[in-house]
């Protein structure tokens, strides 16, 4: 009988847990633009952290995603759900495209920024 209480105890907390925090989350919002329907989804303050459009209830278009500091991390695109082409992925100073043919990674080039400072005597 005690097992029973442990596991509806924490039963609880796993459903008292998800509710709260899935009215804490900004919820996706959705706008119908011709023919696509873009989506834009939040951080919990409420910044953008990813947005891009649907085309038949598939991913295609240009999607872009952000870190919490309103900084650009991914850019990419999709053709009717799947990857295609150029995709660019921002980590400090280093930028990695990623090139895909049907769906897949056909290339992987990395560059790192090797800025200098100059200072005339």
């Amino acid at each position: 009988m005690k097992t029973f209480k442990n596991i509806a105890l924490a039963a609880l907390f796993v459903v008292g847990g998800t509710a709260f925090a899935q009215e804490k989350s900004p919820k996706p919002e959705f706008e119908k633009q011709g023919d696509l329907i873009k989506g834009t989804y939040y951080y919990d303050d409420g910044s953008v952290k990813q947005e891009g459009t649907y085309k038949d209830g598939k991913l295609h278009g240009e999607w872009v995603s952000f870190d919490e500091n309103g900084e650009k991390v991914a850019l990419g695109q999709y053709n009717q759900g799947e990857k295609d082409g150029k995709w660019f992925f921002w980590s400090g100073d280093k930028l990695t495209e990623v090139d895909y043919k049907e769906n897949k990674v056909a290339s992987v080039n990395n560059y790192k920024s090797e800025s200098s400072v100059v200072i005339n005597e």
